[in-house]
């Protein structure tokens, strides 16, 4: 009987990991909560993971053990989304029906057919910055080209670099304030705070991918 009821429990999960309306979140039961205990959720998919493993589906038919392979690889996608606060934030957001700017299917492959790099759009704040940024990297690759050596402007591109890392901290702070926003409008089913910290995330994460571009290009220039 305790076999039996093993045998059920594993073939629930089966199930359960291949429902297509299923969220990461249904899997490991938990709220679409922002903040969580990514201890507690380790532990969980490690005992999700052992009722999957492929020794306990050796006698099984063939299609039975295909199924917990794919059911075994859903849990992995689920377990490395919802374990990354930010992965697990895109995922949330596209839950609710918000593709971001730099995962829109749409211009990835308007940017892959037209041979250009995906655009972003440039945050409004960062406007004046991000102008003078790429004058001055336009300067320095020039430089580089040329073999010549700029010390002022390389200063300038590392004092840049070092606003935009504050920022991207600042960033982050702004960003875990709203995960905590978030978590108390699901509890307490307030649709309309959820609807503001819901478009104040995406503004806050397409402007972290921006700043992260930002130093990424700085750091080519200057050969970091």
């Amino acid at each position: 009987m305790r076999v039996e009821l093993h045998s059920v429990a594993r073939r629930n999960l089966i199930a359960m990991s291949l429902d297509a309306h299923n969220s990461y979140f249904t899997l490991f039961q938990l709220p679409q909560h922002l903040n969580l205990d990514v201890a507690a959720l380790e532990k969980q998919f490690y005992a999700l993971s052992r009722r999957l493993h492929p020794d306990r589906f050796a006698a099984k038919p063939a299609s039975e053990q295909e199924a917990a392979l794919t059911a075994s690889s859903h849990l992995n996608d689920a377990y490395r989304t919802l374990k990354d606060p930010i992965l697990r934030t895109q995922y949330l957001l596209k839950l609710e029906g918000v593709e971001l700017e730099e995962q829109s299917k749409t211009a990835t492959e308007a940017a892959r057919a037209s041979g250009t790099e995906k655009k972003q759009v440039v945050p409004r704040e960062l406007l004046e910055e991000v102008f003078e940024l790429n004058m001055q990297l336009q300067e320095m690759r020039a430089a580089n080209q040329m073999g010549e050596d700029e010390p002022e402007l390389r200063r300038d591109l590392m004092t840049a670099k070092d606003a935009f890392d504050v920022k991207m901290v600042e960033t982050q702070a702004e960003l875990e304030g709203l995960w905590s926003a978030w978590d108390a409008g699901v509890d307490s089913a307030d649709e309309a705070a959820k609807a503001r910290d819901k478009e104040a995330m995406v503004e806050l994460l397409n402007k972290r991918s921006y700043l992260r571009n930002l130093v990424r290009d700085v750091n080519e220039a200057l050969g970091l």
